[in-house]
C-alpha cells in the first residue's frame, strides 16, 4: 500500500516514532494518549515498531490492538518481506550495521506470520488535513524509506523533499503539502522552511542521544489563528525494558543506552548532531499560522 489519506482531523493529533520493540515505552505512550484524550484515529506512528529491544511481537500486538495509523518503517518493510537485514541504511561494516545483526535476527524469530502480513500491508505515506493545513507523514525520505533527515540536513535537500511530496499530494487529490512529518533519524526537531514545516516527533523506544533516558513524542493542537506544535518527553520504566533485554539474552550496548541516554555508535550522525551528544535536548514549541 503506498498512501493512506485520513481526511480531516480536529482537536489534537499525537505523533510518535520508533517503538523499537520497547514494550514499556509503548505502554507509556498509550497511557499518555489516553490521559490527553486523543482518539486512536488521531494518533500516528511514523514506523519502526520493531527494532533494538526485547518485545518485538508484544509491542507489535499492542500497536495493532491500539488501532492507530502506522507508516511503514524500514524495519516493517524488511520483516514483512523476510529480508536478511533491517534495511536501516547503515554503512556496511559500521558499528550500527554490526550491532543490527543481533537484534534483527532476534526480532525476525519472534515476529508472528500474522504480524509480518500486517507490516507488509502498511502504507508508506499517511496524509491528513488539520486546521486547514495538509500534512504528509513518512518514515525516512519521501522517495527513500531509510533516508536520514536531521535538523542539520540542508534546506536545499528539504526543499527537494517538499517538491517530491507535492507529486504525492497531487495523486491523493491535495493541491499542496504544508508540512512533512518524518521519522527514522531518532532525534526530534522542527524547522520552518519558507511557508512550510519539516517536523520530526522523535522516537519513544530509545533516547535521543542527549544523556537522558526519555523518549519523545509530538502533539499538534488547534489554536486560534493556527496550530500549536509541541514536543514532549516520554518518561517510562526504563529498568523494565532493560530487564526484558537481559532475560531475552539481548545483552547489547543498546541495553545500556536505554539508561545512559547515549547511543552506542554515532555512525549515522552528521557533525552537528555528533557535537550535541550528551547535551540535554530542549525543544521550543512552534506555531503554524493559519492562512
Amino acid at each position: 500500500m503506498s498512501a493512506v489519506n485520513l481526511g480531516t482531523l480536529s482537536g489534537s493529533v499525537i505523533i510518535f516514532g520508533g517503538p523499537y520493540s520497547n514494550l514499556a515505552a509503548t505502554e507509556a505512550m498509550y497511557q499518555q494518549a489516553q490521559q490527553r484524550g486523543v482518539a486512536n484515529t488521531h494518533v500516528i506512528c511514523t514506523g519502526d515498531v520493531v527494532a533494538y529491544c526485547a518485545d518485538a511481537e508484544a509491542t507489535t500486538q499492542l500497536i495493532r490492538n491500539w488501532g492507530i495509523p502506522v507508516v511503514m518503517g524500514n524495519c516493517e518493510e524488511s520483516l514483512g518481506d523476510e529480508a536478511d537485514d533491517c534495511g536501516c541504511g547503515f554503512d556496511e561494516g559500521s558499528t550500527c550495521s554490526l550491532l543490527s545483526v543481533g537484534w534483527y535476527n532476534y526480532a525476525t524469530r519472534q515476529i508472528s506470520d500474522a504480524s509480518r502480513q500486517w507490516m507488509k500491508a502498511l502504507p508508506r505515506q499517511i496524509l491528513f488535513t488539520f486546521a486547514g493545513k495538509t500534512f504528509l507523514c513518512i518514515h525516512g525520505g519521501v522517495d527513500k524509506i531509510n533516508q536520514f533527515v536531521f535538523a542539520s540536513t540542508s534546506v536545499d535537500e528539504k526543499r527537494a523533499q517538499f517538491k517530491g511530496a507535492q507529486a504525492l499530494a497531487a495523486l491523493a487529490g491535495h493541491t499542496k503539502i504544508d508540512a512533512i512529518i518524518g521519522g527514522h533519524c531518532g532525534i526530534p526537531f522542527g524547522e520552518r522552511i519558507d511557508a512550510k514545516h519539516w517536523l520530526n516527533a522523535g522516537v519513544i523506544g530509545m533516547p535521543a542521544n542527549d544523556g537522558t533516558a526519555d523518549g519523545w513524542f509530538m502533539q499538534l493542537s488547534e489554536k486560534e489563528g493556527g496550530i500549536l506544535i509541541e514536543w514532549h518527553r516520554l518518561v517510562y520504566p526504563v529498568k523494565a525494558s532493560q530487564l526484558a533485554m537481559q532475560q531475552a539474552g539481548l545483552n547489547t550496548p543498546y541495553q545500556q543506552a536505554l539508561a545512559t541516554g547515549l547511543w552506542p555508535s554515532l555512525d549515522i550522525l552528521p557533525d552537528t548532531e555528533k557535537r550535541a551528544t550528551g547535551k540535554r535536548l530542549s525543544l521550543a514549541s512552534a506555531f503554524f499560522t493559519a492562512n
